[in-house]
């Protein structure tokens, strides 16, 4: 059976140090609560598939944008790799250039490694690879999302132009749809991961995004699990065999 790699970049709760942030407890809490995929490493496990998960919250760094923030758009709202802003605008961290270069090369590059790394051992051993992208998202848009939408489908599904063959793209849908789950395409939020070193040179690469509305498996606001939590869970894992 050909293992898939689940990157699940947002899982975490961990600040591995607090240099710069001038927020108190409370207000960084409120924040992780707000914007942590909550449980998606548990929604998306997999004990026979490579799991690449960053051992720290994308409060401290964001390893799905983009190292240089004239490339981020979300550096334009103070979200780009290194947050400096809350999702309200207020000021989260100032972050100094040597703040900075310490977090990319000892946290935001040793996780593309990993990535990387995964991804090469898989086409070594198979000759292709196929990344799933492991999200959720609130079921009401946050103050600094682009799509401002306010209704929003159960699943969402992020494509690459280059990356997403076509036929994984209908096949995701299709599954979602006999479920009786609505589904987005790039809808709420667009695109997936994959590693520069491969991106738009190897057809080999394969990537999707899979986005869960936390309204599905999470009380919301808060972020306890729903009494839904274990159909959504199973949900998911068929979806994960479904195209594998």
């Amino acid at each position: 059976m050909k293992k898939l790699i689940l990157h699940i970049p947002h899982s975490s709760v961990n600040m591995p140090f607090l240099d710069g942030y001038i927020q108190d407890a409370d207000k960084i809490n409120n924040e992780l609560i707000k914007l942590t995929d909550w449980y998606t490493d548990e929604l998306f496990y997999s004990e026979s598939d490579s799991m690449i998960i960053p051992p720290f919250s994308r409060m401290f760094c964001d390893v799905e944008r983009f190292e240089n923030d004239e490339d981020e758009i979300m550096s334009k709202v103070g979200m780009g790799v290194l947050y400096e802003s809350c999702d309200d605008g207020s000021l989260l961290r100032k972050v100094s250039p040597a703040l900075r270069s310490r977090i990319i090369r000892d946290y935001y590059w040793k996780h593309h490694n990993a990535l990387l790394e995964e991804v090469d051992k898989q086409l070594k051993n198979d000759g292709s690879c196929l990344i799933i992208d492991c999200h959720s998202y609130p079921s009401k848009p946050l103050i600094r999302d682009l799509d401002q939408t306010a209704a929003r489908p159960d699943f969402n599904i992020g494509t690459d132009k280059y990356h997403t063959p076509q036929k994984l793209i209908d096949a995701s849908i299709a599954y979602f749809e006999q479920k009786g789950y609505s589904i987005g395409v790039d809808w709420p939020y667009k695109g997936t991961i994959v590693p520069l070193a491969h991106y738009q040179k190897n057809k080999k690469v394969n990537s999707i995004m899979l986005e869960v509305n936390r309204e599905l498996y999470l009380n919301e606001p808060s972020n306890t699990k729903s009494d839904r939590f274990n159909e959504i869970k199973e949900i998911v894992k068929s979806y994960l065999e479904w195209i594998r």
